[in-house]
């Protein structure tokens, strides 16, 4: 089969693989640095070709709350936006997790808080990860380190969403967003009838019960006790979540002493950083977390008996690095080195700082 390979941005990515996934609608709001996406979406028409919604919102509050209500009807819908309109997104974020829909959102990060810098962070690891709204939930997150994954995890985010009925976030940056790289985009994937929703989504709005009344989309529960038992169920499936879905990549991790962790562009420059520390005579491998949540912590924990230390690198002030210490148990040391304010760390401060936690242990 021929691929059809193209040069582009990852966020021009994003916006060919959504139409290309058979995504119905898209709502969102622009803000730099992903405001390519909605321009490419708008320049392609897809509501010409294959009847995509694509929708410049009011806000940010009214995209989210856009796919709360696509999602609800059981169309594939998503919006993307940087970190402060993510920020505002976190209500709607928390209701469509409450009332277990599924929708995805992509964050190409900028550096914070407030409204900050439009260079690129990676400081909404907290954000993404622990969920910023309210009550007892978790989104789904893909954390991609290349243009390709960009393409890629458009579908995968989607699955996951679908099969978890939950939202799902593609938590990328401003240097994925913006780099230009090949990339092999996705084959055409035709969009659902609404048959095929009815029989896929029967819990969706346009379905009905056994009794032939309507569905009802919502977070809402009054009494304690069906609170609880919506929450024990929620519980359950992230555990179920938690159990199926890891996903990491590794790089000459067998025999090294010391474990570069960094997620997304950060574990980019690690790459180089490992090339560097190793032809220095280092024994260092890297450990690349895919998806953010659920966290690989059973394989940092294996990591963390064979190795002499572990350096966590983040485009931050240290967010990832509690998730690491958690699964490392105390096993090794584990310490952390990011740059703040929109600077990107160069490949040869990493292995700096990698030599500092040697010479301390």
């Amino acid at each position: 089969m021929n691929q059809e390979v193209k040069l582009m941005k990852g966020n021009e990515a994003i916006a060919h693989a959504a139409i290309r996934c058979g995504a119905d609608g898209f709502f969102g709001y622009p803000i730099t640095p992903q405001t390519e996406i909605i321009e490419t979406l708008a320049a392609l028409k897809p509501w010409e070709t294959t009847g995509m919604v694509v929708l410049q919102a009011e806000s940010e509050v009214a995209a989210i709350n856009m796919i709360y209500g696509g999602a609800g009807a059981g169309k594939r819908v998503l919006t993307t936006s940087s970190s402060p309109g993510i920020a505002l997104m976190q209500e709607g974020i928390a209701y469509i997790a409450g009332a277990e829909v599924p929708g995805v959102i992509v964050n190409v990060q900028r550096g914070g808080p407030g409204l900050g810098t439009i260079q690129p962070s990676q400081a909404d690891y907290f954000q993404a990860t622990r969920g910023g709204g309210n009550g007892d939930y978790q989104v789904i997150v893909l954390a991609p380190n290349s243009v390709q994954e960009m393409a890629d995890f458009v579908d995968l985010a989607f699955e996951l969403a679908f099969r978890y009925r939950n939202p799902a976030m593609i938590l990328s940056d401003g240097i994925i967003g913006q780099m230009m790289e090949k990339v092999v985009l996705p084959p055409m994937k035709p969009r659902r009838t609404e048959e095929q929703i009815k029989k896929e989504c029967p819990w969706a709005t346009i379905g009905r019960t056994k009794d032939r009344q309507p569905n009802i989309i919502t977070s809402l529960e009054l009494k304690p006790e069906e609170m609880e038992k919506r929450n024990l169920a929620l519980q359950q499936k992230y555990a179920r979540c938690k159990e199926r879905e890891v996903r990491f990549e590794t790089q000459q991790c067998d025999d090294a002493d010391y474990i570069i962790v960094a997620f997304g562009s950060a574990a980019r420059i690690a790459e180089k950083a490992v090339e560097i520390a190793r032809g220095e005579g280092i024994k260092v491998g890297l450990f690349r977390p895919i998806t953010l949540w659920p966290f690989p912590e059973k394989q940092i924990a294996e990591l963390a008996q064979k190795v002499k230390g572990i350096l966590v690198t983040e485009i931050n002030a240290g967010q990832m690095i509690q998730d690491v210490k958690l699964a490392a148990n105390g096993a090794t040391q584990v310490q952390h080195f990011g740059r703040l304010g929109g600077i990107v760390p160069e490949p040869q401060e990493i292995v700096d700082n990698l030599k500092k936690m040697m010479n301390h242990e």
